[in-house]
């Protein structure tokens, strides 16, 4: 009997911490400016690939619009800044440079990005970074048929909603 009175509440505080140590899921605030950078051509150099990645984040662009719970982030003011800053290309820029600038234009989230086609099959990868601190929240991937741009545009959204 004294075993018993002293297990279950044992196993009580040891179930209550385990349950406080379980990540939290991530919420984003409603209303959070977001900043979306042109995916990324990470395909093998030299192929006859066309650079998609400003088609693919206007897509990323549109499903947060749809959503209608974050501020985007222009991409004409982004490219503007870096222009002022005579940085050049977003591909030249790095990521830090980039947060910083999203931080300038009042972003608190960006989200950042490539794709590869290997073989038959397109992956479009996906990053949501906190602006303020540099961390990644979520990354996301997503694979489809390379012979189908619908595809392309289809497995972009999916991979921006289940960001968000």
């Amino acid at each position: 009997m004294l075993c018993s009175k002293t297990f279950f509440p044992a196993l009580f505080v040891f179930i209550a911490t385990l349950v406080a140590c379980a990540p939290q899921p991530i919420s984003y605030e409603t209303g959070a400016t977001i900043a979306v950078w042109d995916l990324d051509n990470i395909c093998v150099p030299g192929s006859a690939r066309p650079d998609l990645g400003e088609l693919l984040s206007a897509r990323i662009i549109e499903t947060l619009m749809e959503q209608g719970k974050y501020s985007v982030v222009e991409r004409e003011r982004l490219l503007l800044a870096l222009e002022e800053l005579r940085l050049g290309t977003t591909s030249l820029v790095g990521e830090s440079s980039r947060l910083e600038l999203g931080r300038l234009l009042g972003a608190q989230l960006m989200v950042f990005g490539g794709y590869q086609i290997i073989g038959e099959m397109m992956r479009v990868d996906l990053r949501l970074v906190e602006v303020e601190s540099g961390k990644v929240l979520k990354a996301v991937e997503k694979t489809t048929s390379a012979a189908d741009l619908s595809g392309w545009l289809n497995a972009t959204r999916k991979a921006a909603e289940e960001l968000f």
